[in-house]
């Protein structure tokens, strides 16, 4: 049975408890297989403690979280079960972390501790994932219509009230008008308002104190007051009663959460689109030859399964039969679909685009590429910044300070105008929440992550972002990093055939590199040699004719040779080999030394990096190869340096190489021949001079400063230690994706920076007016709400950078 359909709804309701013994009993089958090992294994990792104790960390998905002071709150109630070691709650991305004992509790006890506390739990997978999302998205609409509707009819009631000149109304008639408008607000009260009541009470049980604490209280007074309004006239709260003032603040408290709640669903389903790829069931062959449908979770390596068009593949492993095209992009993001051909590997996750092919399984569960991607994008969201650890410390001492004003307001006022205490104690309590302040950083950094994990940019370490718009200085290796892992064509150096091309003209030696080219190119194909293979894609896009060979054959740590149209036999390769003719006297006369000049310009190649092409003992052309550069290495850098960012070549290779590579690429500073230790000690030369500092490198001598530095890039390519040394992978290899990310860095603290003004901006000019007494409770619970919705769309500008 697919996992992702064992959670009935009941296992996971986050505010109401079974009503039967139906429900109870179908919320226990759940709990009961949730249980189940081999259920656990889809969102449950296991791991030792330092004595060697099996412990297992299993990630699940929240709702019912409004504020960072409902981490706190979920936390304080997973770390009450017992068996339980760690728990990280990460608000923005109503994701949970939790470390537990398998000898002491299960995954039924932790989902049933979040709900005590007054929220949802699923596990951290799909389906359940998105019935929760779609349960809550349902709970809000029906809570908002029931404030909205009411409103209106609480409105309508109270309009005479405000059209009406003094004395045209009868006392007994405002009395009766009064009486309709506390019915009308009784759904609102006890259907609408029901969260922030349930929020409250939660974490006063927990001996915390939540954001919705003042709302509740706000809500609360003006109905208590309101009420005592309508039945007593004239008593201690007056005759003026404010159901429409109440019904407005919930119903545009309501309006701001549920649109925040629809950003934050959408940016949980891109996450989840990206995350869960893997399919439920596969097709597996059969000893006998035929397929049969089986779980993802019982396949083994080895195994022989076919995937159909459109479909993920489910594990890493190799094409067998057929030919095909792969979507990529969730792990290099690439977004050009890649040619599969037998042979070619697969990676689980990717996307079969064209026709049906048959994969051999080789790597399952958290050995694939697939899985360490999810397990990096999981880790990233469950971090807290340094700014989002300081809100969440300042939020409890803010609520405290909030309740305190209030309560000072109110006692003011009840000397100034004890009509109007209850009131301004009210619209102070609702118009002072610190949502807005504790949404500014997460809701920017989760927004940036989404956008960088789009990029092929994946955040191991997600305080990163705000060390990355400080730096100024980048150091980058060469070899691996800068440059591919293959070779290119450099020049063409002709030497003619059967004599010198020192007295050709400049068209006949280009033509003459073109043919040969052509020719070389054409014998080349017959091998995968990193040098033929330089020679066959130097002639892609070239229009000439084919050149047919025969009795091709390669000889090894030698070269290529094969019979050409002329009967000829010609070679490809070392210059002793291809000169090798002149033994037997073969065109010795015409043939040149390899220290001599054979070209305009031309100088015989070094033993490493020239191959020489003609008939034996007469060659006619030999070719110069050097590092291919990445694609977009030029354009790259050329951003990093528009941005203000110094960029400096520090590699372990040869000096002549390493400057001619800053010479290529317009860098002003290369550093050659740098051991581990010497690159370690630059990059902290650096820091003590107070530069922020960032090293992008792949190799397993690069683990040690890409730890030391302030931020730190790792190619997917490269040794596993870098990658786990690198604050961030650069899945698709390509170094424009580690400019975007310096850009998107600088652009998520200016949001950040902006969100934050935003939110002491907005406290800072509705506290006073508060307090004067010139802000109704309506007009603090929209400001409240607009303010909250502020914070969260201008961070959702990131998500489409």
């Amino acid at each position: 049975m697919n996992s992702t359909t064992l959670i009935h709804p009941a296992a996971a309701a986050p505010t109401t408890q079974p009503t039967s013994a139906a429900r109870k009993e179908r919320a226990e089958r759940a709990g009961l297989l949730l249980d189940q090992a081999q259920e656990q294994a889809a969102f449950t990792q296991w791991t030792s403690d330092a004595h060697g104790e099996r412990l297992a960390l299993s990630q699940f998905q929240l709702s019912g979280m409004h504020c960072a002071a409902c981490a706190g709150i979920i936390e304080r109630a997973l770390l009450d079960v017992p068996g339980v070691r760690a728990a990280q709650v990460s608000s923005a991305a109503a994701r949970a972390q939790v470390q537990w004992e398998p000898l002491a509790t299960r995954p039924s006890a932790l989902i049933a501790a979040i709900q005590r506390a007054g929220y949802g739990a699923v596990p951290d997978l799909a389906a359940p994932a998105r019935e929760l999302r779609q349960r809550e998205w349902r709970q809000a609409l029906w809570r908002l219509f029931v404030a909205g509707f009411c409103m209106m009819q609480v409105m309508m009631v109270a309009a005479p009230a405000y059209l009406a000149a003094p004395g045209e109304i009868s006392a007994d008639l405002q009395r009766l008008l009064n009486w309709a408008a506390w019915l009308l607000s009784l759904p609102v009260l006890l259907f609408s308002a029901t969260g922030f009541f349930r929020a409250a009470w939660q974490a006063l049980r927990l001996r915390r104190i939540a954001m919705d604490l003042p709302v509740a209280l706000g809500i609360a007074v003006t109905f208590i007051a309101s009420s005592a309004a309508a039945f007593e006239p004239g008593g201690m709260f007056g005759s003026e009663v404010y159901f429409d003032s109440l019904t407005m603040f919930v119903f545009f408290l309501l309006g701001g959460r549920t649109l925040e709640m629809r950003a934050r669903h959408r940016a949980a389903a891109a996450l989840e689109r990206s995350l869960n790829r893997l399919p439920g069931s596969v097709l597996r062959r059969t000893a006998s030859g035929t397929f049969e449908t089986v779980s993802v979770r019982s396949l083994a390596s080895g195994d022989q399964v076919r995937v159909l068009a459109g479909e993920a593949f489910p594990a890493d492993g190799e094409l067998l039969e057929g030919e095909s095209l792969a979507d990529e992009a969730l792990l290099t993001g690439e977004s050009r679909p890649c040619p599969k051909r037998r042979g070619d590997v697969l990676v689980a996750g990717s996307l079969n685009l064209q026709a049906p092919v048959l994969m051999r399984v080789d790597r399952l569960g958290a050995d694939t590429r697939f899985e360490a991607i999810v397990a990096l994008m999981r880790g990233a969201l469950l971090q807290r910044p340094a700014a989002v650890r300081l809100a969440d410390r300042l939020a409890g001492p803010f609520l405290w300070g909030v309740l305190a004003l209030a309560a000072g307001a109110a006692l003011a006022w009840s000397i100034i105008d004890p009509t109007r205490a209850v009131w301004v104690a009210v619209s102070v309590l609702i118009v002072t929440c610190p949502c807005a302040l504790s949404l500014a950083a997460p809701s920017a950094l989760l927004a940036a992550t989404g956008a960088l994990a789009r990029r092929g940019v994946l955040l191991r370490r997600i305080e990163a972002l705000e060390v990355l718009a400080r730096v100024d200085t980048l150091f980058i290796d060469k070899t691996g990093t800068l440059t591919q892992d293959r070779l290119a064509l450099r020049e063409v150096h002709v030497m003619g055939e059967g004599g010198s091309a020192n007295d050709a003209s400049k068209e006949d030696i280009e033509a003459r590199q073109r043919t040969v080219l052509e020719q070389a190119a054409a014998l080349a194909e017959f091998s995968s040699h990193p040098l033929s293979r330089a020679l066959v894609e130097a002639r892609q896009g070239m229009v000439l004719g084919q050149q047919a060979w025969a009795e091709v054959r390669e000889v090894a740590g030698q070269g290529l040779q094969g019979r050409g149209p002329d009967s000829r036999l010609y070679r490809l390769g070392s210059p002793e080999w291809v000169l090798a003719g002149q033994a037997a006297g073969v065109g010795a006369a015409n043939a040149q030394e390899p220290g001599e000049r054979v070209g305009p310009g031309a100088e015989a190649p070094e033993s490493m990096g020239g191959v020489w092409f003609g008939p034996v003992g007469q060659p006619w052309a030999w070719f110069e190869f050097e590092e291919a550069l990445r694609d977009d290495a030029q354009a790259a850098l050329q951003q990093l340096r528009d941005a203000g960012v110094r960029i400096v070549l520090l590699s372990g290779d040869r000096d002549a190489p390493v400057q001619a590579m800053a010479a290529r690429l317009g860098l002003g500073m290369a550093i050659a021949q740098a051991s581990p230790e010497d690159k370690l000690a630059t990059v902290a030369a650096a820091q003590a001079q107070g530069h922020a500092v960032a090293f992008a490198g792949d190799g397993l001598n690069d683990a040690p400063v890409l730890a030391r530095a302030d931020v730190s890039f790792a190619l997917a390519h490269g040794a596993a230690i870098s990658q786990s040394q690198a604050d961030a992978v650069v899945l698709g290899n390509r170094l424009g994706d580690m400019a975007f990310a310096f850009g998107i860095a600088r652009r998520t603290v200016r949001v950040i920076r902006q969100n934050l003004c935003w939110a002491v901006a907005y406290n800072a000019s509705c506290i006073p007016l508060a307090l004067l007494g010139w802000l109704p409770p309506w007009a603090a619970g929209l400001g409240m709400a607009l303010s909250s919705l502020v914070v969260v769309l201008n961070a959702m500008r990131l998500a489409r950078a």
